[in-house]
């Protein structure tokens, strides 16, 4: 059961990131979830629940944390997985930047929703048992969270091509 545990540490990093938006308290908190599953790995009655199990004990985390302290969000902490040119390297930070920022402006509980239905392909039922809420708010958060991000997204593609204040060329005698 340990490898598996251990196996899942990416998948939690990735969903940590999106709540919190901080890397190294994304990290703190994959690491507190993975000692304490560890540490009650007895506790699980279904082995196959796994995935949804380590979820929660990670919601639980990011709870305790959020009771404790004031997050904070550094969006300009991006990992690049292959080398492309610098030319599409900095087309895909931008991209990356924009739709942290976006995601960062969302709501925590979209945000929570919508990092694990698109993020982790978890069903609205499993969303719904690791965070402790009815399906109807898992499909009505993921909506408003969707709606949302397309509204950001699209105000910030109109401000990168609008034109800046004065820019336009005038006339001088």
């Amino acid at each position: 059961m340990r490898p598996r545990i251990a196996a899942s540490r990416e998948r939690l990093y990735r969903v940590a990131l999106a709540w919190c938006g901080d890397s190294m308290l994304a990290d703190d908190l994959v690491q507190e979830t993975l000692s304490l599953a560890l540490q009650k790995v007895h506790q699980l009655r279904d082995r196959e629940r796994l995935n949804a199990w380590l979820y929660s004990i990670l919601n639980n985390c990011w709870k305790q944390y959020l009771r404790n302290r004031r997050p904070h969000e550094d969006l300009d902490d991006e990992r690049p997985c292959d080398k492309p040119g610098p030319e599409l390297m900095v087309d895909r930070l931008e991209i990356v930047s924009r739709v942290r920022t976006a995601v960062a402006a969302l709501p925590l509980e979209q945000r929570r929703v919508l990092a694990l239905v698109d993020l982790e392909g978890f069903s609205y039922s499993n969303v719904a048992e690791i965070l402790e809420i009815p399906v109807g708010t898992v499909m009505s958060r993921l909506h408003r969270a969707r709606k949302g991000l397309v509204k950001l997204l699209d105000t910030a593609d109109e401000q990168a091509t609008a034109k800046p204040a004065g820019s336009s060329l005038r006339r001088v005698k």
